[in-house]
């Protein structure tokens, strides 16, 4: 159990949470979060938004029940955390871009931690936020889409690695996008798939790969690209 330190709203519906403590974890792995006893029944993925030697922060969007408790918490409430989890982003090799569609930006910042040279592409429908801190975080290009198709913006010829997070459609057009190119780039692909355990007991998160289902909780959420049969 540990405490809330904020929770600002930093767009309409979107919610940038700070909670005390020392806490680890690789880029692109989560936690299960929840601040409440018996209902919802399960907790809720979020990814690591970042993490300081007194704080980890969670980047998320209000969908249900579940986030619209979380949207309510102020400083000093208590929740639980349960972590990290997941497999997270392999250690890029050459150059590298980060890909993010909505709320999908959120595991980049921390990433850019350690791979500050990579190039950050922001797709959003409609308000951008977050997009200044991602600027001071990166030192490499920020590029930023809003309205558009942030795939658009990306040559995948221009990179050896290239890692993705967003709605199912727009990684879907990932791994079309790898396809249609050279092949030069290693591109992974990070499921924002529903869970309910995070440790690979229920099979909720069930991913139909080319030689088996997976789970997203433990064998992903990160995927490479092609691995993945998006239905």
């Amino acid at each position: 159990m540990t405490e809330v330190i904020s929770n600002i709203e930093v767009s309409p519906g979107v919610f940038r949470l700070a909670v005390a403590g020392q806490f680890a974890g690789r880029m692109g792995q989560f936690y299960m979060i929840r601040a409440w006893d018996n209902y919802p029944l399960l907790s809720r993925p979020l990814s690591i938004f970042d993490i300081t030697p007194e704080r980890i922060e969670f980047l998320y969007l209000v969908v249900g029940e579940g986030t619209a408790l979380l949207s309510r918490l102020k400083k000093g409430d208590k929740l639980t955390l349960e972590g990290p989890m997941g497999n997270g982003f392999t250690a890029p090799e050459g150059k590298t871009a980060f890909i993010g569609g909505g709320i999908g930006i959120a595991p980049f910042y921390y990433a850019l931690r350690q791979v500050p040279a990579a190039e950050v592409y922001l797709g959003f429908s409609r308000e951008p936020y977050m997009v200044e801190e991602f600027r001071e975080a990166a030192s490499g290009q920020v590029h930023v889409n809003v309205g558009g198709v942030i795939l658009d913006d990306v040559d995948f010829d221009a990179y050896d690695t290239i890692i993705a997070c967003g709605p199912h459609p727009m990684l879907h057009a990932v791994q079309r996008k790898q396809q249609a190119s050279s092949g030069r780039a290693k591109v992974y692909v990070s499921l924002e798939n529903r869970m309910a355990c995070g440790i690979g007991a229920c099979l909720v998160c069930s991913v139909k790969c080319k030689d088996k289902r997976k789970k997203a909780c433990t064998d992903g959420p990160v995927f490479p690209a092609e691995e993945v049969v998006f239905e």
